[in-house]
Parts: structure tokens; sequence; C-alpha cells
């Protein structure tokens, strides 16, 4: 009699985004050089962007109220307290070799947004909670721009813009709550949807106002422990995002079926000409990058009074109105959806 063949094994992706964004603010978000896009190189630097010694930033007020509000419709609990970091790393367009960032007590935790994911054919809407696991604030890096080439390899030489450099940014890292790449880029896109809404930000992805990176691991469906976690970079679109996330799951699922390739905690690079990933450096870990609290800026408290001013500055949201037209108007959840 012969022996039934092993049941094969199926895997499921464990898929968490973290969403960069750009703070629609006039100046920076430690100083009063311009935040505006477009203008020739280094042109909106001074003293604080460039790390030259002695000089003391001093946070933007308005890049604090716009990312409470980025928080409150994510449905983030808002610290009272929270604090700066400095998280060192070296790289060229990071002149002072440390970015003012937030590590363990940053603005907002604890929130979540609902997608929607509709079948055109059908109309059919399925509706999935993720949750966002942290919001906080930090400054952006410069650019680099590569001549001779696009990308790095097969450029000549590299030049640096520091107009960037300072730039506020909200971080909107999610739980690790997303399966597909379908669902990446759905959540990916209601994000920007709230930014938008709120007016903290423009979301304009082929400007850099948003950039997404994808942390990514397999394993056999049932089990609880999560496999080695890869990083995705580099993409620009929510196409990208998509096709991207799709290919490091075949990817993947082919080198554990396989036993050929070993996955490594690294970080990978989407190339859009090719379709696939690529590697890039090995992933760091937090201790890799030294945290601790920024020693020239205070804690920052934020009060119930202004708390509720500030909430109560917050636009019908596009959940919101999704609802409104569904329930009141009796649109259909993809009619809903175009409109």
């Amino acid at each position: 009699m012969t022996a039934a063949a092993p049941a094969k094994t199926e895997y499921e992706a464990v898929i968490g985004l973290e969403i960069h964004c750009q703070l629609s603010t006039n100046t920076k978000i430690f100083t009063p050089s311009s935040a505006e896009f477009g203008a020739d190189p280094n042109t909106h630097i001074d003293p604080i962007t460039v790390g030259m010694p002695g000089v003391l930033p001093v946070l933007n007020e308005k890049v604090l109220e716009y990312a409470v509000k980025a928080g409150l419709a994510l449905n983030c609990q808002i610290a009272p307290y929270s604090k700066f970091d400095r998280k060192q790393y070296f790289y060229p367009d990071l002149p002072k070799n440390y970015q003012i960032s937030q590590f363990d007590l940053p603005i907002a935790e604890h929130g979540w947004i609902n997608i929607e994911l509709v079948d055109k054919k059908s109309g059919n809407v399925e509706r999935k909670k993720i949750g966002i696991t942290r919001l906080h604030m930090e400054e952006d890096a410069g650019k680099l721009v590569h001549a001779g080439s696009d990308n790095l390899a097969g450029s000549a030489y590299s030049l640096v813009d520091y107009n960037r450099a300072g730039v506020p940014l909200i971080e909107i890292v999610s739980e690790p709550d997303l399966r597909t790449g379908k669902e990446a880029a759905e959540y990916a896109q209601e994000v920007r949807r709230v930014v938008r809404y709120l007016g903290v930000g423009d979301g304009n992805m082929q400007e850099g106002s948003l950039r997404c990176d994808v942390n990514i691991s397999i394993r056999p469906r049932g089990q609880e422990a999560f496999g080695t976690k890869v990083e995705i970079k580099n993409m620009n679109s929510f196409s990208a995002i998509q096709k991207a996330i799709d290919y490091e799951i075949e990817r993947q699922t082919e080198a554990v079926e396989s036993g050929d390739e070993e996955i490594v905690q690294e970080t990978r690079l989407w190339d859009e000409s090719t379709q696939v990933t690529k590697s890039m450096r090995s992933k760091e870990g937090s201790s890799d990058y030294r945290y601790f609290p920024e020693p020239d800026l205070p804690p920052i408290e934020v009060s119930k009074k202004q708390l509720k001013a500030w909430k109560s500055e917050l636009p019908e949201l596009p959940a919101d109105k999704r609802d409104r037209y569904e329930t009141q108007l009796g649109l259909s959840a993809y009619d809903t959806r175009v409109l």
C-alpha cells in the first residue's frame, strides 16, 4: 500500500508598515528655515540644520499640534508627557550624525484604523481593523543626489542636498496585523486619506512627503511565533508597496520550502525596473542606535485643555464620511469610496 504524501505546509505573511509623513508646516521642526519643497539645493539651511557647534533646537509648536491631531484621528492615546531622544547613526545626508526622534515615550500610542477591501466585480466589502503601535515626531534627513545614475549603484559620485534635513515628520508604526500586499496598500492609502483630510500633510509620494517601509516575515499558517523579519524600502507608490510585498512573500516561501537560502534579518530595496527586492544591508536593532534623551529639548506636556481644543478642530474623517454616505444616503460601499 502506498503511503499518502505529507500535506504541503501553508504559509502566511505577517506584515507591518512604518509610514513617514512629512507635516505641512511653513518651517522645519527645530529651526526657522523654510520647509518648502522644490527650492534650489542647500538654500533652506542654517547652522542648526547642518549641526554647527553650540546651536540649540527649538520645537515648532505647529508640529506638536499636527502630530496630536493625527494621533487623535488614528484613535491613539495621546501621552500627557513625552520626550525627544537622539538616534545615533552615520549617513552622509545626516549632518549631525544623529537624528532627533522619539523612542520610549512617543507622543501617541495604541491606536487603530479600519480598512475596506472592495471587490469591484461583486461590490462586496471586507472590513478589517489594523492596530497602530505608535506615532512619534522626528526630523527628516537630507537627500543624496547620485550623478550619472538614478541609483547609488552605477553613479560616478553623489551630492548632498540638506534642504530636507530638519523637515518635520511623523512616523506611524502599525501592528503586524496585515497579511497581504493588497491589505498593506489599502492601509497606507487610508493613512494618507486621514492625513489629507486633517490638512497636516499633502501625502505626495512622488515628492517624498509620504514614505513607507515594510516589515515582512512568513510563518506556517496557525503558528503564533513570527518568522525572521525583512524590511523593504524604496517604494514610491501604493502599487509598488503591493508588488514588493507579493514578491517578497513568494521569495521567502520558496527559500523556506527549498532550504537553499536562509532568511536573514536585513533591509532590502525594491527595484522598480526589475520588479524584485535586492539586499541592501543587515538590519540594525534599537541597541545599535544608542538612543538617549535629547539633552537640548525639554519634555513635552500636553494639557487636557489643549488636547480638548485640538480635538474640537478635527474635521469629519474619511471613515466617518463613508459611513454617513452608506447609512444616510444609501450608497454602495464601492460608490462611497469613489465619491
